[in-house]
């Protein structure tokens, strides 16, 4: 009883307190009004975060049968290192927190646009995008393993990664995945992508050589950008990079700022410039990429497409997720 009197007397104090000082009870209203405003982000992250953790424990206890391909091993098995993937995302489920959602979402609003024809892919909004790397295995043979193929991209909870493409598949909860395979001069791969892997042997010396320095650039690239990213902290700067690159875009004033309109793009693009596969027409190319350029074939579209090196191409897109409305 004496606990409770106490406890009754210090709310009386505090009540009395805010009536004689009227800043003070705004501050409490303004808080208490935040308060229950963020309840629902907080139930909604919580949510959002117990389900990725779900995720990765579904997948981590997988069992695997020897010998026996799911969907995901056969789209993985018809990657090569500068493939480009899409996500269509859903922004609900982002884990990252309120930040990552907001980004996603705006992209999405701000970034994406509505069908016309342009496209070569028909449906979804891409607003992330992520470039295939070799991975980080040094084993004899491992270049040729697509189990060893890694996607490098631009995240707002670890920041720049490499993950390995299967376990990225498997973790996804995209709407739609879209794989651009990406072919160097002297290269048939369109048979490739459908059936199995073109034979070594029928490329050129000239083709395997471009091969050969599109990797090693891609694993120098790799390196360098996954140690910027955890000396620098860049896992706190994406989401507010992404926010703030699609209100620039929105307001048109991108141009005058150094911040890139989509940084997943921005990463991916840098990356193809590296390795000889994009133009660099100037400085500011890389940032001003967003992802559903490359949806647009730059061979046709000077404007609002990602533009490669004469020989260079895009292939017609795979899908590795189906489009779903919901």
């Amino acid at each position: 009883m004496k606990k409770m009197a106490s406890q009754r007397r210090v709310f009386q104090q505090f009540i009395n307190l805010s009536k004689r000082r009227p800043r003070t009870k705004l501050a409490l209203q303004l808080s208490a009004s935040a308060a229950v405003a963020s309840m629902p982000i907080m139930y909604w992250s919580h949510n959002a975060r117990k389900e990725r953790a779900e995720r990765e424990h579904e997948v981590a206890t997988r069992i695997r049968i020897p010998s026996v391909q799911t969907i995901d091993d056969l789209m993985v098995e018809k990657c090569q290192p500068g493939d480009v993937i899409l996500f269509d995302r859903r922004s609900e489920c982002c884990a990252a927190g309120f930040s990552a959602a907001l980004g996603c979402l705006l992209g999405k609003t701000i970034l994406c646009d509505e069908e016309d024809g342009t496209r070569s892919v028909e449906r979804g909004s891409y607003e992330h995008c992520g470039v295939v790397v070799p991975g980080l295995s040094d084993a004899q043979g491992a270049q040729h393993d697509s189990s060893n193929l890694c996607l490098l991209e631009a995240t707002s909870g670890n920041g720049i990664v490499c993950r390995p493409l299967l376990t990225r598949l498997e973790m996804s909860r995209s709407r739609s995945v879209m794989l651009l395979p990406l072919s160097c001069p002297g290269e048939h791969r369109q048979q490739d992508v459908i059936t199995g892997l073109e034979d070594e042997s029928e490329l050129s010396e000239k083709t395997k050589f471009l091969k050969k320095t599109m990797n090693d650039e891609l694993i120098k690239f790799r390196d360098k950008w996954l140690t910027d990213s955890q000396s620098q902290g860049y896992e706190n700067q994406h989401s507010y990079l992404s926010i703030m690159g699609a209100f620039l875009y929105l307001t048109n004033l991108y141009p005058t700022f150094p911040i890139p309109v989509s940084p997943s793009a921005w990463l991916v693009v840098s990356a193809l410039q590296e390795c000889g596969a994009a133009m660099k027409l100037n400085e500011k190319q890389a940032q001003q990429t967003r992802v559903e350029d490359f949806t647009r074939d730059g061979r046709f579209f000077e404007k609002n497409s990602v533009r490669l090196r004469p020989g260079w191409k895009f292939l017609s897109p795979v899908a590795m997720r189906e489009t779903s409305v919901s």
